[in-house]
C-alpha cells in the first residue's frame, strides 16, 4: 500500500467515524446561520473519503452549530444526507455550488444556500461520482444548462430520497 493510499483509508475511516458523531451527536436544527467555507486540497468527503479537489463537478457542506464542518465530493451525497433527517441534526448551514459561475473540472467557491438551489438532474456532465445533481443559485441558469446537456430541473422540495439513492440506481448509473 503507497503512503497516499494508507493516508487515505486512514483519513477515510477517521472521517466516516466523526461523521457518524457529527450526524448523530447534536439535537437542534438551526438551518441558516452559518457561511460557506471553502476547500483546500486536503479535505475529503465525509462519506467515501475522496479528496474534493481531485474530482470535477459540484460539491456540498453541511456545516454544524460548533462550527464543524462534512465535506460531500458530489451534491447527490449531500442531498441523500439532508433528506435522511432522522441522522443530520444541529445544521447550521447546507451549502452546494453555482455551476453557473464555478469551473467543472476544478469547482472552487460560488456556494449557494442548497435548500434554495435549483438542481438539473439526468445531465450529460458527470460529476464526481458520475451523474450528479447539478446545482444552481437560479431557476434560469439550471433550465439553460438543462436545454445544453439534458436532464430535468427540481427545486430542493421536489427532490426525492429516489432522486438521490446512493446506491446509482436512482441516476440510471449501476457501474458505481
Amino acid at each position: 500500500m503507497s503512503v497516499r493510499n494508507a493516508r487515505q483509508w486512514l483519513e477515510f475511516w477517521g472521517t466516516v467515524l466523526l461523521s457518524v458523531g457529527l450526524l448523530t451527536a447534536c439535537s437542534s436544527d438551526s438551518a441558516g446561520n452559518a457561511a460557506p467555507k471553502d476547500f483546500s486540497e486536503g479535505d475529503a468527503c465525509v462519506l467515501d473519503g475522496m479528496y474534493l479537489a481531485d474530482f470535477p463537478g459540484p460539491k456540498g457542506q453541511l456545516i454544524f452549530a460548533d462550527g464543524r464542518v462534512a465535506w460531500f465530493c458530489d451534491t447527490v451525497e449531500l442531498l441523500h444526507t439532508l433528506l435522511a433527517q432522522e441522522t443530520v441534526k444541529s445544521i447550521a448551514g447546507a451549502f452546494v455550488q453555482d455551476m453557473a459561475k464555478a469551473d467543472w473540472e476544478r469547482p472552487r467557491g460560488q456556494w449557494i444556500e442548497a435548500r434554495s438551489a435549483f438542481y438539473v438532474f439526468g445531465s450529460s456532465r458527470l460529476g464526481s461520482m458520475g451523474p450528479t445533481a447539478v446545482s444552481f443559485a437560479n431557476r434560469a441558469d439550471a433550465e439553460a444548462f438543462a436545454r445544453k446537456y439534458g436532464g430535468a430541473v427540481k427545486t430542493f422540495a421536489e427532490v426525492t430520497a429516489e432522486d438521490v439513492r446512493l446506491d446509482g440506481a436512482a441516476l440510471h448509473d449501476d457501474k458505481m
